[in-house]
């Protein structure tokens, strides 16, 4: 069997069992094809013949081709699933993964808006009152108030929402529940007036000018705008939003576990990251605060 074929297998694999994203399945199939090349591997028998050298060597043209380290090692994370898979099938009996160490990611604080920033009273006197701007204000806002990834604002469907909560679809097809305030039901009300007025009616919430569904880009593009607008921010984009609405909830007293849910985080380390910031705060009041703070030094 050649590698393609037994790639198409891994496909399904992922997609069925796995339960995977069309996306991440897209990303695991464009690393492996790049391994093959690399190692010339035109057989299922040649998988045995792949050895740690091999992977190292992969590792180290990788880094001279100026690849990060963050996808050096999401490239390493598709080959650990797909040779754990062929082990699975009986097809190797040993991964050459198993004494393989990515490279060191040097780890970066989330970078986050101030609550001062995104006050409510401010935001109003961004957006427009015609549907244009109620639709992006809408989506400023689930980001914002829900926490909720750019793939799953995309696939947000009018079903999936009602006026204490809106379902979400998240990673590996995983539910989860997120309460949403009155006003920003009541906002979802008029954009569905706003909606149905010029007969964009679509099964997806929220729809571009023509009716069709959002896309990333779109997306994107809106919030980079808005937050260009209204904070000093040199990072920005969606997934900015969901880092503030993880910290401000945390900096207000929201519990790990809380917040983790809220995240669709599969455990509670992907969430602690926003501890650091909660302590970079609590430092800067203290240092300000605090007779032997330094303050004054």
């Amino acid at each position: 069997m050649a590698p393609f074929l037994l790639l198409s297998q891994f496909e399904k694999y992922l997609a069925i069992e796995k339960r995977y994203s069309q996306n991440t399945i897209r990303a695991y199939l464009k690393d492996l094809s790049q391994f093959i090349d690399y190692t010339c591997v035109t057989s299922i028998d040649q998988f045995n013949q792949v050895t740690h050298s091999s992977v190292r060597s992969w590792i180290v043209s990788l880094v001279d081709g100026s690849i990060e380290n963050k996808s050096v090692n999401r490239k390493l994370s598709s080959l650990r699933t797909f040779f754990k898979w062929l082990r699975k099938e009986k097809i190797l009996v040993q991964s050459p993964l198993s004494k393989i160490n990515g490279p060191k990611i040097s780890k970066r604080l989330p970078v986050f808006a101030k609550e001062s920033d995104l006050d409510s009273k401010r935001m109003e006197k961004v957006f427009s009152s015609d549907f244009y701007g109620v639709r992006d204000k809408l989506i400023f806002e689930l980001l914002y108030q829900t926490g909720i990834r750019l793939n799953e604002i995309l696939n947000l469907k009018e079903i999936d929402v009602n006026d204490k909560a809106i379902k979400v679809l998240g990673k590996r097809n995983k539910e989860r529940f997120i309460p949403i305030t009155n006003e920003l039901f009541l906002l979802i009300v008029n954009y569905r007036i706003l909606k149905q007025s010029l007969s964009l009616e679509n099964d997806y919430l929220l729809v571009l000018n023509n009716g069709n569904k959002l896309y990333p880009k779109f997306v994107y593009r809106k919030i980079i705008y808005y937050l260009g607008l209204t904070t000093n921010l040199d990072k920005k984009s969606p997934h900015v939003l969901r880092h503030t609405f993880a910290t401000h909830l945390l900096n207000n007293g929201a519990g790990l576990e809380t917040i983790k849910d809220l995240l669709g985080h599969a455990n509670l380390a992907a969430t602690q990251v926003y501890t650091h910031n909660s302590f970079a705060k609590l430092s800067n009041i203290y240092s300000h605060a605090h007779p032997r703070g330094g303050k004054n030094n």
